[in-house]
């Protein structure tokens, strides 16, 4: 199967986070078709890691996610580019990576993996799952794929999620002397947080605050009694002193509940590969076990998430190429044999 087909049969299997059943049987069916073996690591009752090998000890693995965000976007293609969800992240990833191996395995080069995990987009799940696996330790490099436009990344950001809560008193709405608005509380909190100053790195730039969800109150005529924020913030430092701060901001005003968080990654650099550090977080701070990382993929974050999710063709062609390009450097001895 060529590297297009592949890419659009896996973007038809619908794999939202926590339903990746379906496409990691397809691809244990794949790989085994290929003369791998393959290994279905539980995750959950719906969800199962791929593992595939040729040896017992892969010094070399390739990896990304099988899962994607909502909702499901079945593919299209015109000459240039096939749209669709996972198009770009991950899907045409694990379609280059795969073509890649079949290109190394072709010439002699077995000592390779393939790792695929499940809900990368909402928690690591099968990251932190996989990163317990027997092979991990006897691993040296992990390439990962995220849409990086085929740079190496050479560093990504961490990720902090929490909530924010706050408590007030319920009373009617024309009398609001006689309560007090969880919601203004939480207003002013966040309002502190904009304007708070976050450590900074100069390797990795800038630490960055979403207020992504804002929830509270029961209804217009009613002094909101109860009110909720979540945050994501883009980590460039460890979190201990960007939790300290917001802390030090939200006092007794509110509670804090932590959702997760992974630190700001330092990746593995290699020379004669354009290079960049990347603002997004991935699967690599949650598979520590796997050697010294590197992050390499087709694609554009920026497209990546969207209704409009793409990845051109010639993109998908070139991380092939890439891949096939990192192995070969990170397995140097080989060429000295040859």
């Amino acid at each position: 199967m060529g590297l297009f087909e592949l890419t659009k049969s896996l973007m038809s299997i619908p794999s939202v986070s926590g339903d990746e059943k379906a496409v990691g049987l397809y691809l244990r069916d794949h790989l085994e078709s290929l003369g791998w073996t393959v290994e279905l690591q539980a995750v959950s009752e719906n969800q199962n890691n791929v593992i595939a090998y040729l040896n017992d000890s892969p010094r070399v693995w390739l990896s990304t996610h099988m899962d994607t965000v909502p909702p499901f976007i079945p593919p299209t293609e015109d000459e240039d580019k096939i749209y669709g969800r996972g198009a770009c992240d991950a899907k045409g990833i694990i379609a280059a990576q795969i073509t890649a191996a079949e290109q190394l395995r072709a010439v002699g080069i077995e000592d390779i993996g393939l790792l695929f995990t499940v809900e990368e987009e909402r928690a690591s799940t099968g990251a932190k799952v996989a990163n317990v696996h027997p092979m991990a330790t006897r691993c040296q490099f992990l390439i990962n794929g995220e849409p990086t436009d085929n740079d190496l990344a050479i560093g990504s950001k961490g990720t902090f999620r929490l909530n924010i809560r706050t408590a007030g008193k319920a009373a009617h709405s024309a009398y609001p002397e006689e309560g007090e608005s969880a919601i203004e509380k939480l207003l002013d909190i966040l309002d502190d947080i904009r304007h708070t100053r976050f450590p900074n790195d100069d390797f990795f730039g800038e630490t960055t605050v979403n207020i992504g969800t804002i929830e509270g109150g029961v209804a217009l005529n009613v002094i909101p009694p109860v009110a909720e924020a979540g945050l994501a913030i883009r980590l460039t430092t460890k979190r201990e002193p960007i939790e300290e701060a917001v802390r030090n901001v939200v006092r007794d005003r509110g509670e804090i509940e932590i959702l997760s968080a992974s630190e700001p990654v330092r990746m593995h650099e290699v020379e004669g590969f354009r290079q960049k550090v990347v603002r997004f977080t991935t699967d690599i701070p949650h598979l520590p076990n796997w050697g010294q990382p590197l992050l390499l993929g087709p694609g554009s974050i920026l497209v990546a998430h969207t209704k409009d999710e793409f990845v051109l063709k010639e993109d998908l062609g070139t991380a092939v190429d890439l891949y096939v390009a990192l192995v070969n450097r990170l397995l140097p001895h080989r060429n000295n044999e040859t």
